[in-house]
């Protein structure tokens, strides 16, 4: 088996049966690609969208939280939801709930306010311009009343 050279066919130049494959490969795995990374995309701007969702319900909570009324704590907490939300760039009507049964508890006793925010997005300005349909974003966040204020 000394000095014996096995030839492969192909070729002038070596390439063989192998010539064209890594273009072929590219073409077929690059929309597969770039659709994995719009999922990644569009993922990470649903995750912000909901973080902001999520900082107006704790803001609307801790803005009802300090109001002395009921009503002030309503009018406080949507006020400070669409600030929130505006200045976060996103673009929605928020529907905002306060729960503000703690202001019925007697002074001295804990008692809480809670602010649920609902944002309806739609998807062409979250994820695709051009693509129907909307998505509703939900977060709820509970806020201590000071035990000792008068309510």
């Amino acid at each position: 088996m000394t000095g014996t050279t096995v030839k492969t066919p192909g070729r002038p130049g070596g390439r063989g049966r192998d010539a064209g494959n890594a273009a072929l490969e590219l073409v077929i795995l690059a929309p597969v690609i770039l659709f994995l990374l719009g999922l990644v995309v569009a993922a990470g701007r649903t995750s912000v969208a909901q973080g902001s969702v999520a900082a107006a319900a704790r803001d609307a909570a801790r803005q009802a939280s300090i109001s002395l009324t009921p009503g002030a704590a309503q009018t406080a907490a949507l006020t400070s939801a669409r600030a929130a939300l505006n200045q976060d760039g996103l673009d929605c009507d928020p529907v905002v709930r306060v729960n503000v049964t703690g202001f019925g508890v007697p002074v001295g006793e804990p008692a809480t306010v809670q602010a649920t925010v609902s944002c309806q997005v739609s998807l062409s300005s979250l994820l695709v311009p051009g693509l129907p349909g909307s998505r509703t974003l939900r977060a709820t966040f509970t806020s201590p009343l000071d035990p000792y204020r008068g309510r």
